[in-house]
């Protein structure tokens, strides 16, 4: 799809920069001015002047050609010196010369030269130098119109002698020479194509040669090879080496003025092109590359950040590339990036939400509250994130459905992120019979106080046991402690062991579980055992006559001792023992 794009984006632009009728862009002069196009002839302007000069002496129409001539010209003269100009022109300026000639009446007056006299160009052939110049006459009753120059008429016998015929042309046969289409030779034209086919095949060999020093290079600096990606340029550079052949080729002037000015400018439009699109090449392999690393050193938040780059990377290539073309095509680029501001606004009010939802992107993927894989809980939506992109995220939800989020709203929103988590608190609430004595109440307490600080997965500071109310059918107890896992299915083992502990101790009192429910008790009911109710106040008997009753809780000392004391995971599990 992209080389279909840029093949239509260079079309567009060689319609854009090619002058019709052979003719480069912008020949009249500036609308603004109201002696703009009044002369027929077109010599109200000085780039009118000259490209008026060359058409008409390039027809062979002599007496149109000597109206473009300050000063009286010799009839017998008069054919020569338009011909010997013509030569000069062709043969010694450069299309930049035609592309800095003022389209203003008035000419350029910051050049350092008489309002009067307008710069053309500075043709140097061996030891002669010939300025190029216009003169701006002025008529009684007639408009000021511009023309070559005297000194310059006098000079270009001088130079055109310097022109001797191409080396080539020595050895072509002479009606090759002497016939001509659209002034150009016919040799030229035949050995156009030759020519084009030759600087392909150069551009080949050119691009062969940079796409393997391109391979030596990302290899040097990754210690991969990317093949598949580095293949990719070659199109590109192939484009942008026919470019520069083109130039060179336009260098050795076998064409005439305009003809080189026209093909110039669509090989420069051809490299803008080519550059843009080697450029866009690049950032997609560099991106990648960049990823790839990413995934390495696992990085996933920062993956979303290098893609972001490298999209806004090729839209401002893009950008940059319009903007060239359009200067080439003599388009105002001050008019043109006003117009750009004000439709700029515009589509800022049209896409408001669209702009907010991008900049909230933003904004998440440069401050990372979530990346992707975590589980965390937006406003009411809670899940794994899966992907961050520029316009919302998406959320695998615990019911396996994907919820997109805007950005904009996952800025605003209360974020509550379960993957950082150190630690996961472990808080439940037992309800005891109201059957079980004081000093039952007290060994349980005790003993799940013991149980925590053995506990090698429970924080020792933070685990507490605490007889917190009278409840309307129980004795309620409040554990409190942090398990040091981060992750909700290992929580979930750890919980699991911890709760089957205090049902073991629970048991162990003597006591149980209270149902929130009324009881009713019949005959067989055997009620609390009685023994391990004994048992149970006599161990806190002897805990009160030795006086180390834990209440209100363990000495520091003691609770340094219990810690990590519990086997986990049990005897006979097949779960390793955390390291």
């Amino acid at each position: 799809m992209l080389p279909d794009l840029l093949l239509r984006i260079l079309l567009v632009s060689l319609l854009l920069v090619a002058p019709a009728h052979g003719q480069p862009a912008s020949t009249g002069a500036s609308t603004s001015s109201p002696l703009a196009n009044l002369d027929p002839l077109g010599r109200d302007t000085p780039k009118g002047t000259v490209l008026g000069f060359i058409k008409a002496a390039s027809d062979g129409n002599v007496p149109r050609a000597a109206q473009y001539l300050a000063g009286p010209q010799k009839a017998s003269e008069l054919a020569d010196r338009t011909q010997h100009l013509l030569t000069v022109l062709n043969r010694g300026l450069l299309p930049k010369d035609l592309e800095q000639l003022s389209a203003s009446p008035e000419g350029n007056l910051n050049d350092d030269l008489p309002p009067n006299l307008e710069q053309v160009g500075v043709v140097e052939r061996g030891e002669v130098t010939l300025e190029v110049q216009l003169e701006r006459v002025e008529k009684r009753g007639d408009l000021p119109t511009w023309r070559f120059s005297t000194a310059t008429l006098e000079g270009v016998d001088a130079v055109y002698v310097e022109f001797q015929p191409r080396w080539i042309e020595r050895f072509l046969w002479p009606p090759l020479r002497q016939i001509r289409y659209l002034n150009v030779p016919l040799w030229v034209w035949i050995g156009m194509p030759l020519t084009v086919l030759v600087i392909f095949g150069l551009s080949r060999l050119l691009t062969r040669g940079l796409t393997a020093a391109s391979r030596w290079l990302v290899f040097r600096l990754t210690g991969q090879r990317h093949a598949y990606e580095l293949a990719q340029l070659t199109a590109p550079i192939r484009v942008v080496a026919l470019s520069l052949a083109i130039l060179f080729w336009l260098g050795l002037g076998y064409l005439p003025l305009l003809a080189r000015f026209t093909v110039n400018r669509m090989a420069v439009a051809l490299g803008i092109v080519g550059l843009a699109w080697l450029l866009m090449r690049l950032t997609d392999i560099a991106t990648q590359l960049v990823v790839a690393r990413l995934h390495r050193r696992l990085r996933p938040g920062a993956v979303t950040i290098a893609q972001l780059f490298g999209s806004l990377g090729k839209a401002f290539t893009i950008l940059v590339a319009a903007l060239a073309l359009l200067y080439l095509a003599d388009v105002d680029l001050t008019t043109a990036l006003a117009g750009l501001g004000i439709g700029g606004i515009a589509i800022a009010f049209a896409a408001q939400k669209t702009l907010e939802n991008l900049f909230g992107g933003i904004m998440i993927i440069s401050d990372q509250p979530v990346r992707a894989g975590d589980f965390c809980k937006v406003g009411a939506v809670q899940g794994t994130i899966e992907s961050i992109g520029l316009r919302s995220t998406r959320i695998r939800t615990l019911d396996r459905t994907v919820v997109s989020v805007p950005n904009a709203q996952m800025a605003t929103e209360s974020l509550e992120n379960y993957g950082f988590r150190d630690k996961i608190i472990f808080r439940p609430t037992l309800g005891l019979r109201y059957e079980t004595e004081a000093d039952q109440l007290r060994y349980v307490l005790a003993e799940i106080r013991r149980m925590l600080y053995e506990h090698p997965m429970v924080e020792t500071e933070s685990a507490r046991v605490r007889f917190v109310r009278f409840g309307d059918s129980s004795l309620d107890l409040e554990v409190f402690a942090y398990v040091l896992v981060g992750e909700l299915p290992r929580f979930l083992e750890v919980q699991e062991d911890l709760l089957l502990r205090i049902m073991d101790i629970v048991e162990a009192g003597g006591t149980g579980f209270a149902f929130p429910s009324t009881t009713t008790y019949f005959a067989r009911d055997t009620g609390l055992d009685k023994d391990k109710t004994q048992q149970a106040t006599a161990t806190v008997q002897q805990w009160r006559d030795a006086r180390e009753l834990p209440f209100p809780n363990f000495r520091p000392a003691k609770i340094a001792a219990f810690d990590g004391k519990i086997e986990y995971p049990p005897p006979g599990s097949d779960v390793p023992k955390p390291t």
